[in-house]
């Protein structure tokens, strides 16, 4: 583990004459008690000190060690302050070096290292400045309930953490509340920076997606100026954040209803020097008061932002419309990409999209009249159908809504990530715009 500075922190050694070095180590492998992450250290006075496993070495070693393995050796428990790692240990990938120190620790503990230990522990994993987040694919055979708490001051060590933590699954109370428990440590707040944005989250209580990254550096790329936005499912600033801070929009009004995310938005806010263009509505959006004042909505919510729509059309101003932002999961299936032969993933991720897909044109008073198709060789077919699906649906919720024809446009249809086999996470941007009155 690493102390305040970044130096790594204290180990216990056992110190004695440079002439009982051998059978001191021979006796301390033999024991499995050598820590073969740090080297042996000559002192300043000419004895020399070995690393052990643990916070300290018992009576009965440094007994048996005195007596039977060096008769007439001098025997003391000391620390090393400024421990240097092993070539070893310096050589070891993450993963690497978490397995040695876990089975070396473990077996000091009296406890057999098996396959089963070894498969268990985690390949990946988050970290958050000093706090690791385990998946919760690890860490599950029975046995490491025997060796806690101090497993995970192992695993910390290891590591160079102070906090650690492990996450199950999402809880599907709407709030998104991951089911995150905290191993190490007294508290679960984290900070991290996207695009020169600082985020702080209690990652106990609040999700954070590393995944869309790419989202919100096109959001930040928007010509907001000028703009008022209402971010309907706002969570800690995902996306609130980049359209006050790079976007430049006028201000923003940001809906959420987990209260933890909302003291999470609350701070982030501050931080990032943009509270005074953003109020936040706390509770249901679905009650939301608001109406016809956004030049713009964003309906970050996933696998579907559906229940939103009704409010987003209520929000966008009646005489001039705006631009909606709808995140959505859409299943694809293998084999039915429309892409000429030869085309790579990759060059599916980077190649531009078009700016128009489909055109709605009101003519005689209609919502919908000619239609026009660009299809992109990176946009699936899936998208598109359910692009054109959501586009038809929110046509008629704005007439219901606004009591006259709108048109509607879907400008861009965007990838974010891959959410599940088959299953992608995609954003719509869609233009809605009331038609002109026939008079």
């Amino acid at each position: 583990m690493e102390r305040e500075g970044g130096k790594p922190a204290a180990v216990v050694a056992v110190v004695t004459g440079p002439r009982f070095t051998q059978r001191y180590r021979e006796y301390l492998e033999k024991q499995k008690l050598l820590d073969r992450r740090h080297r042996v250290e000559k002192m300043p006075d000419g004895t020399v000190a070995l690393p052990v496993l643990g916070e300290t070495l018992p009576e009965q070693h440094l007994q048996e060690l005195r007596d039977r393995v060096a008769p007439g050796s001098t025997c003391i428990v000391t620390q090393l302050l400024d421990p240097v790692p092993s070539k070893k240990a310096q050589g070891c990938s993450p993963a690497q070096r978490l397995c040695l120190e876990v089975s070396r620790w473990v077996e000091g503990r009296g406890v057999t290292w098996s396959p089963e230990l070894e498969a268990d522990l985690p390949r990946s994993w988050q970290r958050h400045g000093d706090l690791l987040l385990l998946s919760e694919d690890c860490f599950q055979a029975k046995r490491w309930k025997n060796l806690e708490p101090e497993l995970w001051e192992t695993v910390a060590s290891a590591l160079g953490v102070h906090r650690v933590a492990k996450r199950g699954r999402v809880s599907p109370d709407g709030t998104r509340t991951p089911a995150v428990t905290l191993l190490l440590g007294d508290h679960g707040w984290v900070e991290h920076v996207d695009n020169g944005i600082r985020y702080k989250f209690d990652v106990t209580q609040c999700m954070f997606s590393f995944g869309n990254i790419t989202e919100k550096l096109r959001v930040a790329s928007l010509p907001c100026a000028g703009e008022v936005l209402v971010d309907l499912y706002a969570g800690i600033g995902y996306f609130t954040l980049p359209f006050l801070v790079h976007a430049g929009a006028t201000f923003v009004h940001a809906c959420e209803w987990n209260p933890h995310a909302v003291v999470a938005l609350r701070k982030n806010l501050d931080i990032n020097g943009v509270a005074d263009r953003c109020q936040i509505h706390f509770g249901d959006n679905r009650k939301l008061k608001l109406s016809n004042i956004a030049d713009r909505v964003n309906l970050g919510l996933i696998p579907s932002s559906e229940e939103g729509w009704p409010i987003a059309c209520q929000v966008l101003r009646r005489d001039a419309g705006g631009i909606l932002h709808i995140h959505q999961n859409v299943e694809s299936y293998p084999g039915k990409n429309l892409q000429p032969p030869g085309s790579s993933e990759m060059e599916k991720e980077h190649r531009p999209y078009p700016q128009q897909i489909i055109i709605n044109q009101c003519t005689n008073g209609a919502t919908r009249g000619s239609r026009r198709r660009t299809l992109s060789a990176a946009t699936k077919p899936e998208w598109q159908r359910w692009a054109e699906s959501a586009e038809t649906r929110i046509a008629a919720l704005l007439q219901q809504v606004h009591g006259t024809p709108w048109k509607t446009q879907i400008l861009h249809i965007q990838p974010v990530k891959s959410y599940a086999p088959h299953v992608d996470h995609i954003v719509l941007d869609l233009e809605c715009r009331p038609c002109p009155l026939v008079g």
